[in-house]
C-alpha cells in the first residue's frame, strides 16, 4: 500500500504539533510566594506554613503567660533547641530561632546567645592578649546569666491506607510540638505548652 505524499506531510505536521504541546505541558514554571500568606499544602508533610503557625502560637502563649517571675525585670532565656523525633528531616532550629526573634522584637524577654559563647570568649582573650588598648577592652565577667532554659520536642505519627485496590492514596500525619521553660535555679518547669497539627492528604495513584 503506497501512502500519498500529502498524507505523509500531514502526519509529520500532526506529530510536530503533538510534540510541541507535550513539551509545553511538561515545562517547569516558578512563581514567587508570599510566606506571610496561607499556602496550599501539596501533601500531608510539614512545610513552612506549619512553622509560621507554630511560632505564632508559642509566641502568643509566652507573651501572655503569668507563670514567670517578672519582678526583677525581663526574664533572660537561653535556648537549647527542639529535638526532632519525627521521621522527616525538619530543621527545628528554624522554629526556635523564629520564636526567639518574635520575643525579642516584642521587648518582653532577653536572650543569651548560647551559640556565640565560645566566640565571645575567644574575642575577650584576643583583646586581653595585648592587641587592643586597655581603655577599649571589654570588662570580663559581665555576661548575662540566664534564668530559664527554653527547649522542646517535635514528634509525629503517620498513618497510611492499607494496600488495597483504590483510585486515591490517602495519608494522615499528626505533629505534636511540646515546648517548655525550665527555671535554671530550681529546675522547675515554669511554663509549658503544646501545638498540634493534623493533616490528611489524598492523591491519585496515577497522575501527571
Amino acid at each position: 500500500m503506497i501512502l500519498s505524499s500529502t498524507w505523509y506531510v500531514g502526519a509529520l505536521r500532526a506529530a510536530a504539533v503533538s510534540l510541541v504541546i507535550l513539551a509545553t505541558g511538561c515545562a517547569a514554571t516558578t512563581r514567587t510566594i508570599n510566606p506571610a500568606e496561607d499556602t496550599v499544602h501539596y501533601d500531608a508533610n510539614y512545610d513552612f506554613s506549619d512553622k509560621k503557625e507554630i511560632v505564632s502560637k508559642f509566641t502568643d502563649s509566652l507573651l501572655n503567660t503569668t507563670a514567670l517571675n517578672r519582678e526583677s525585670g525581663k526574664p533572660i532565656i537561653v535556648t537549647y533547641g527542639i529535638a526532632n523525633e519525627t521521621s522527616e528531616h525538619i530543621n527545628t532550629g528554624g522554629i526556635s530561632d523564629d520564636i526567639r526573634l518574635s520575643l525579642i522584637q516584642a521587648g518582653e524577654y532577653r536572650f543569651v546567645n548560647r551559640a556565640q559563647r565560645k566566640n565571645a570568649l575567644d574575642e575577650a582573650d584576643f583583646q586581653y592578649a595585648g592587641f587592643v588598648p586597655p581603655e577599649q577592652r571589654i570588662i570580663e565577667g559581665r555576661q548575662l546569666g540566664a534564668n530559664y532554659i527554653l527547649a522542646g520536642t517535635l514528634r509525629s505519627i503517620e498513618k497510611k491506607q492499607p494496600k488495597q485496590w483504590r483510585l486515591n492514596k490517602r495519608e494522615l500525619v499528626y505533629y505534636s510540638l511540646n515546648l517548655e521553660l525550665t527555671n535554671i535555679q530550681t529546675g522547675e518547669v515554669s511554663w509549658a505548652d503544646r501545638v498540634e497539627i493534623a493533616r490528611e492528604s489524598k492523591q491519585p495513584i496515577i497522575g501527571w
